[in-house]
């Protein structure tokens, strides 16, 4: 992998440094630091929210993979944080295959940590953006990691509130990926939500839109929107720290206003 023409882009915030910022990562810099200082003094919770989520998806994969799925593709992944998402399915079923993307170009610098999976399992990233859902579907290294003629475990991990109605059909997009995936495949969703704190989630997302970057809290009716004609596991669309809590986890002892995000995971009939 050729990295050394890539354009990092080190002059603008980037949503997926922000969130390694929040998660206490070191792939940040001034313009990404100086965004997610803004976004902390308009909704304090943020790095509450940033690490509870991060918690849901250790324990979503956990589940899917326990659940027998052994193919996971994770769009918009972000920077590499360990236990990654390879890291946690590969922990349960050592031969489960794992294709990241991520729009960030930063992420493909990093992508060599993405790539140390297992040795009987398979690991893979490449570059893409989720709302050119035609060419993501249709890269090369996409299928030759996954066979989609077998279930698949679709994750769309705190991406889906940077896809605004303004700019791009986000209900349509997830149709699209939907539709790709044979019975028995599963969609993950964890979404920033109003619902909690309205003040403070519009302050949050004009900072993100002063550093460049919209967003579009959605409520939990929209949220679960995305699942339509898939069935949800239980608990359904929830605050992301109740979806299956682990009893043993004492950190998720926090508020729905801390979470700020609904999650929920539903299966293609």
């Amino acid at each position: 992998m050729d990295d050394s023409t890539v354009d990092l882009e080190l002059d603008r915030a980037h949503s997926a440094r922000m969130y390694d910022y929040y998660l206490g990562g070191v792939t940040n810099f001034p313009a990404d630091r100086e965004a997610a200082g803004r976004a902390m003094a308009a909704f304090p919770s943020i790095l509450a929210t940033a690490r509870i989520n991060r918690r849901f998806m250790h324990r979503s994969t956990r589940h899917l993979a326990l659940m027998g799925i052994d193919q996971f593709l994770d769009i918009g992944t972000g920077i590499p944080t360990s236990p990654n998402l390879h890291e946690v399915a590969q922990s349960v079923n050592p031969s489960a295959r794992v294709v990241y993307t991520d729009n960030d170009p930063i992420v493909l610098a990093h992508a060599r940590a993405l790539l140390r999976g297992s040795p009987e399992g398979r690991t893979a990233y490449f570059q893409a953006d989720v709302t050119d859902t035609a060419a993501l579907l249709t890269q090369e290294a996409l299928h030759e990691q996954l066979d989609f003629g077998r279930p698949i475990a679709l994750s769309l991990n705190a991406l889906l509130h940077f896809v605004t109605d303004a700019q791009h059909d986000a209900h349509g997009i997830v149709e699209q990926l939907k539709t790709t995936l044979v019975s028995g495949s599963t969609l993950t969703i964890s979404h920033v939500t109003p619902d909690f704190d309205p003040e403070g989630i519009a302050r949050l997302t004009a900072a993100y839109r002063a550093a460049g970057t919209p967003g579009q809290a959605r409520t939990h009716d929209e949220i679960s929107r995305f699942f339509t004609g898939w069935d949800l596991l239980a608990p359904e669309v929830v605050p992301s720290h109740r979806w299956r809590p682990d009893p043993a986890d004492q950190s998720e002892n926090v508020t729905d206003v801390e979470a700020a995000c609904y999650a929920g995971i539903a299966r293609k009939p």
